[in-house]
């Protein structure tokens, strides 16, 4: 997640989104939980906010931010995601932005850009697009998420062929995250971490969430063969349970940061 080049597959990324827009409803508590505790920061300041820019909200953060009285503009890698927003939507490129120096006077990135190849440049552009004193607030998965999910991916494929590819995208660290804020130039950047804990009554539903939410697997080196037979079944089974559900946990870095 420090800009090193090609890590990503944009075009899968794309892709995924896009066939994940008909199905994102399926994760909207989830996403809105998020959106949720990152849009109360808001509370925390006497500042009033009028131009949003939403990135990659998924329909979800725009509603909450227009509640508040703010024009929202959205923008999503996919069209079809963008368009969820229902208001002023743009099919935009995280990495290459299409807005103006200043248009906003507040960036939401929800969940929205752990799988850009250059983080930096990215963090560079969005904090060029708001205006002298405007905020900044995103929420990114860190190391942890997923976790029990990656690990029993990887023993049951070693134990199946004798080698693993990577399979759950990698993650930053939180300490990684407030570096990169002030790489980018933010002032007063804050890094806090904040749990989301899951639960599943069977394994599959995890997955078809990670597919409805367009977060499968878009490593560029990927494996792109099959998978082998019986993988998805053992690493599943292999699930940490608690209180008879399937427990999976997401750690999120809640990211503050002005322009100077």
């Amino acid at each position: 997640m420090s800009g090193a080049p090609g890590l990503f597959d944009r075009s899968a990324v794309r892709r995924h989104r896009e066939r994940a827009a008909a199905l994102v409803d399926r994760v909207a508590p989830v996403l809105g939980e998020a959106a949720g505790r990152l849009i109360e920061r808001l509370d925390d300041t006497t500042r009033r906010f009028h131009r949003a820019l939403d990135l990659g909200g998924r329909g979800v953060v725009a509603p909450l931010l227009a509640a508040r009285g703010i024009s929202v503009v959205s923008a999503d890698l996919s069209p079809r995601m963008a368009a969820r927003s229902r208001g002023l939507a743009v099919a935009a490129d995280e990495e290459f932005l299409p807005f103006r120096e200043g248009a906003f006077d507040l960036v939401i990135a929800n969940l929205s850009l752990h799988w850009a190849n250059d983080l930096p440049g990215a963090l560079i552009q969005l904090r060029r697009a708001l205006e002298p004193e405007g905020l900044f607030l995103a929420s990114v998965p860190v190391l942890g998420t997923l976790d029990s999910l990656r690990s029993a991916l990887t023993e049951a494929e070693a134990a199946i062929s004798g080698g693993a590819s990577p399979r759950v995208s990698p993650f930053p660290t939180l300490r990684d995250c407030a570096g990169l804020l002030q790489r980018a130039g933010f002032v007063l950047p804050v890094a806090d971490l904040e749990a989301i804990s899951l639960g599943y009554g069977e394994a599959l539903a995890l997955l078809h969430d990670l597919r409805a939410a367009g977060e499968t697997n878009a490593v560029a080196v990927r494996e792109r063969r099959i998978p082998p037979r019986g993988l998805f079944a053992a690493a599943l089974a292999a699930l940490p349970v608690r209180e008879g559900r399937i427990s999976v946990r997401l750690e999120l870095a809640m990211l503050t940061g002005w322009a100077p």
